[in-house]
């Protein structure tokens, strides 16, 4: 069976930020997707991983860059939209403050998931496909494939913390969860290598606690 894995990245980053782990952010997808298709698909065909970046945060890009560019070095497809900005005024209580604020909004992140998910079953590319969201939005992406793939297996993978959604449950064959232990068996070395390409350095803020050891480096 040929797995594909597809990653909504802001609701698995909002999850992984919740954990309050910073180091637990420099996860390797490919890994995680390998990890996920334990028993389910014997290879994986692709790893999509699909985001945008905020303005305003040169640190915030700086970080998401090396992590998109480590991400790219261990085999992972990253597509990356844009974000607008969307006028905002207080409204709290009665009158509200009347503070005004422009307020990012990513765009093409949910279009490009669903895309890469109908597209890889156009293509044949995957038996089993791991869908890791627990965004209820593209509940419509799975039954569109549902309904012109049958045949195509779909497993949703919710980040950790994250509750099952009875429209993903309903239209997906399985469902797994992550949890902690999942993200940090999965991280990323602190030099990610490709050949012919750019190392990847691992940024500072990512660095994870001095006793932590990395799994390839655990007992077995």
């Amino acid at each position: 069976m040929r797995g594909a894995v597809y990653v909504d990245g802001f609701n698995l980053y909002h999850a992984i930020d919740d954990l309050r782990q910073q180091h637990l952010k420099w996860l390797d997808l490919w890994r995680l997707g390998e990890l996920v298709a334990r028993g389910h698909a014997s290879s994986i065909e692709e790893v999509v991983f699909c985001s945008a970046y905020f303005p305003g945060n040169h640190g915030k890009k700086v970080r998401h860059t090396a992590y998109k560019d480590a991400l790219e070095n261990a085999g992972v497809r990253c597509l990356m939209g844009h974000t607008t900005k969307e006028p905002m005024e207080c409204k709290t209580e009665i009158n509200g403050c009347g503070n005004r604020w422009d307020q990012p909004r990513e765009k093409e992140t949910d279009i490009n998931l669903a895309l890469s998910l109908y597209n890889g079953a156009i293509d044949d590319i995957y038996d089993v496909a791991f869908l890791i969201t627990a965004d209820t939005d593209q509940a419509a992406t799975l039954k569109m494939v549902r309904r012109r793939f049958a045949d195509k297996q779909l497993i949703a993978v919710y980040p950790p913390g994250r509750q099952v959604s009875k429209h993903l449950r309903d239209l997906t064959d399985k469902q797994i969860r992550l949890k902690e232990q999942h993200i940090d068996e999965c991280l990323f070395p602190p030099m990610v290598m490709a050949k012919g390409k750019r190392t990847i350095i691992r940024p500072h803020e990512y660095a994870p606690p001095e006793d932590w050891v990395h799994p390839d480096k655990r007992p077995k």
